[in-house]
């Protein structure tokens, strides 16, 4: 079991607030977006140096694109908020053990959100009989 709070958007409030204020919306709306699917791919790019290379549980995994988005891989990444993991309070507790505002500059804010906005956390889980759930179905 590990865990990890990533972030492609430090920067990005300042740069969208200064873009809306030139009128210039869709500049500002395409930069969140970006960083979006940015901080999504770091935090699957992780998880396979996780899976290869750190853990090396899957030394000789070779997915396609299409197995990828399936996720086909063994193990897997919940996080807070999600319906595998619903309760956003375990936030805090990673918070805590990773040092995150400390290490990257994240923030939670009193509801738990994350900033900046574009940032991901979670754990990694490598047991090959982990799988994705529902809670309160």
């Amino acid at each position: 079991m590990g865990a990890f709070a990533v972030t492609a958007g430090l920067g990005c409030d300042e740069w969208c607030k200064a873009l809306e204020d030139e009128g210039d919306d869709y500049k500002s709306i395409m930069i969140k977006a970006v960083a979006d699917r940015l901080v999504e791919a770091f935090a699957e790019y992780l998880h396979e140096k996780i899976r290869k290379e750190y853990w090396g549980y899957a030394e000789d995994e070779a997915l396609s694109t299409e197995q990828l988005i399936h996720e086909r891989y063994q193990g897997i990444r919940p996080a807070p908020g999600y319906p595998s993991q619903p309760d956003h309070t375990e936030k805090v507790t990673l918070w805590r053990l990773l040092g995150v505002e400390e290490a990257t500059g994240m923030q939670l804010t009193d509801s738990l959100a994350m900033w900046p906005a574009a940032s991901v956390s979670g754990m990694y889980l490598a047991n090959s009989n982990c799988k994705y759930f529902s809670i309160g179905e």
